[in-house]
């Protein structure tokens, strides 16, 4: 059964979210779909802290029982945290996607990336497209 989707955040094409501190970071995670989609997670690779990514590019890797995918920033920027509580328990993924699964903590380079992302109504639409 999967959660709803929280409003305050922003939605990659690609079922990563992304909620806006207001401070110039952010905080990086994949939706409650994504995870549904893996299955189990079984191994989470974080990035180094002072990794700069660009809009796009993989920051992460998320390992299940099924496949291995890389988790693509939703906006540019630097990681300036990461969850390492992921490290010892990648499953946090599947049971809190939304809140105690967040991959990465970023300082963005361009604020206005955001404007490029889903809200959750236009999230919710891709998803049920993806699922007939």
């Amino acid at each position: 059964m999967s959660k709803a989707n929280p409003t305050d955040r922003f939605y990659s094409k690609d079922h990563e979210w992304v909620k806006d501190n207001g401070d110039g970071t952010a905080i990086v995670g994949i939706t409650d779909y994504a995870q549904e989609m893996l299955t189990d997670i079984v191994f989470v690779e974080l990035p180094q802290t002072g990794k700069k990514v660009a809009q796009g590019e993989p920051v992460a890797v998320v390992e299940s029982v099924k496949s291995v995918s890389d988790v693509y920033a939703p906006v540019g920027g630097e990681v300036i945290g990461v969850n390492s509580k992921l490290e010892n328990d990648p499953s946090l993924i599947n049971q809190d996607a939304f809140g105690e699964g967040w991959i990465v903590k970023m300082r963005l380079s361009n604020s206005a990336e955001l404007k490029s992302l889903l809200n959750v109504a236009d999230y919710e639409k891709l998803i049920k497209e993806e699922k007939h």
